[in-house]
């Protein structure tokens, strides 16, 4: 695995109050990071789901119940 480097800045008592802390900065931001970015491509996905189910015209009305009793029919 390559690493990359990022810069964040922060305001001065922001990092005063970090340093006081006993956390693992770096570790908690790449997970946050990690973690946004998964819920950013998901929410992508969804909207592109959507769009496509929106091409398509949809199902046509009653198909739930019709396919129900169809299933039901066929035991």
């Amino acid at each position: 695995m390559q690493i990359a480097v990022i810069t964040v800045r922060v305001p001065r008592e922001l990092k005063e109050a970090m340093d006081k802390l006993d956390v693992n900065w770096s570790e908690e931001i790449r997970r946050f990071i990690a973690r946004r970015v998964d819920e950013e491509l998901r929410r992508r996905r969804l909207e592109e789901a959507i769009a496509i189910l929106r091409g398509t015209g949809g199902v046509e009305r009653g198909f739930a119940e019709k396919a129900v009793r169809e299933d039901r029919d066929s035991r």
